[in-house]
């Protein structure tokens, strides 16, 4: 017997074939989002070694439930919220959530003259760490896990208001921190 080539198709029949039992047909759709859910997890705070044990969960409990999976969205979406809510039944059963309407202050960081999509990457996850807490966390499930507004809040058990604060805050410093200061004088100099 030779050695079986991995499953293809469209995430929806991957999804369809897991939810009868197909484990390879899982495997694949583990092995085409496995590190965009670590990334988010990631971009929430968890170091390294607690996004792959969390990421492992989330494909877990995915397996699990795949039969609820109906294409509705896209199934990195649907995995997304999974391991998002993972990530923060963690970060309260440790008691490290706490969430206020006080500014932090915003760590410096460096300026980089890299580009390409790596550096790009490398740049956002930076000037993510440079976000309090509570933006960080809101503006990754909003932005990276695509949740709604209301649905972070729930998930948070913050007021909607306060979701939505840290949101703007969040997202105002981070085009502060990607904009690249030399573009405009740039543009003079070759307009």
């Amino acid at each position: 017997m030779g050695a079986q080539s991995p499953p293809t198709g469209h995430d929806v029949e991957l999804a369809a074939k897991a939810a009868g039992g197909d484990r390879q047909a899982y495997g694949e759709l583990v092995r085409r989002h496995g590190s965009a859910v670590r990334g988010l997890l990631r971009r929430l705070g968890a170091d390294s070694a607690t996004a792959d044990d969390l990421a492992q969960d989330a494909f877990i409990t995915g397996f699990e439930q795949v039969a609820e999976f109906r294409g509705e969205g896209t199934f990195a979406g649907w995995i997304k919220k999974i391991a998002a809510r993972l990530y923060l039944k963690k970060v309260k059963r440790e008691a490290r959530l706490i969430f206020s309407d006080a500014v932090e202050p915003v760590e410096e960081l460096g300026s980089r003259d890299a580009s390409g999509d790596a550096a790009s990457r490398i740049d956002l996850d930076d000037a993510l760490k440079a976000l309090s807490r509570g933006e960080r966390l809101c503006v990754s499930l909003c932005y990276g896990a695509d949740w709604s507004h209301g649905e972070a809040a729930e998930a948070l058990n913050i007021p909607i208001g306060t979701v939505k604060s840290h949101v703007k805050r969040g997202l105002d410093k981070l085009r502060a921190k990607l904009a690249r200061p030399d573009e405009g004088a740039r543009r003079e100099a070759h307009g």
